[in-house]
């Protein structure tokens, strides 16, 4: 057999596996999500104090997720840190459609700088940083990506994988972005980082504990089938 006839051969092969495995997930039962525990994250963390600040409508209706969840956290000695949850379940893609930098530059922000961090050595948890300014107001954003295999997902490749290794094990491809933003007027950047990391630190574990379940209409059923015996 020729080089070119093996090639043209084993490309043939790999596209009726691909399209095997499509069809196979394509097949399986849609998954129903139970956000209840993640949108009753705790209103305290650490020194912070939360009010909900939701969404306008119209906001909501465009980022298609499964959970929204926006709070204006505040010290006592008056820093403010504002976080935006946004969950997407598998039958959602698993992460947003509009990207950060997408959001900014179309709301006339200017992304000033952007780079990776790690919140504490060793740590898996990374986040991207923007320093971001609009009208001379002027923004430090830390903002990650989590499923529930892993943390501190930066976007674009390792999201990508991350969702395709779910698929493989378990049928889940859901994850969530969060997102921390405190001004800079009148502040100092490396206190304000440091405070945005030390957030993120206390914060990520939370969300681990409270991710959401999936599970098949088929297995819903059979709990609710249960608990009525």
């Amino acid at each position: 057999m020729s080089l070119e006839r093996a090639g043209t051969w084993l490309l043939c092969v790999l596209l009726a596996g691909v399209g095997a495995l499509a069809w196979w997930l394509e097949l399986r039962p849609p998954l129903v999500v139970d956000v209840r525990a993640l949108a009753d994250l705790p209103a305290r963390i650490g020194s912070f104090e939360a009010i909900d600040v939701p969404l306008e409508p119209a906001v909501e209706a465009e980022l298609h997720a499964d959970l929204n969840l926006q709070r204006l956290y505040r010290h006592p000695t008056g820093h403010e840190i504002w976080l935006y949850l946004g969950y997407y379940g598998t039958d959602r893609g698993g992460r947003p459609e509009h990207t950060p930098r997408g959001c900014y530059t179309g709301a006339g922000w200017g992304i000033e700088s952007a780079r990776t961090l790690a919140v504490a050595p060793g740590s898996s948890l990374r986040v991207n940083e923007y320093v971001v300014e609009r009208d001379g107001r002027r923004q430090l954003v830390h903002f990650w990506f989590r499923s529930h295999r892993r943390t501190g997902l930066l976007g674009g490749l390792d999201q990508n994988l991350d969702r395709l290794l779910g698929r493989f094990r378990d049928g889940r491809a859901d994850g969530a972005i969060v997102r921390l933003s405190s001004d800079l007027e009148g502040e100092d950047p490396i206190e304000t980082r440091g405070r945005l990391l030390g957030f993120a630190s206390q914060l990520d574990p939370l969300l681990a504990e409270r991710w959401p379940d999936e599970r098949s209409s088929q297995q819903v059923r059979a709990g609710v089938d249960a608990q009525a015996r």
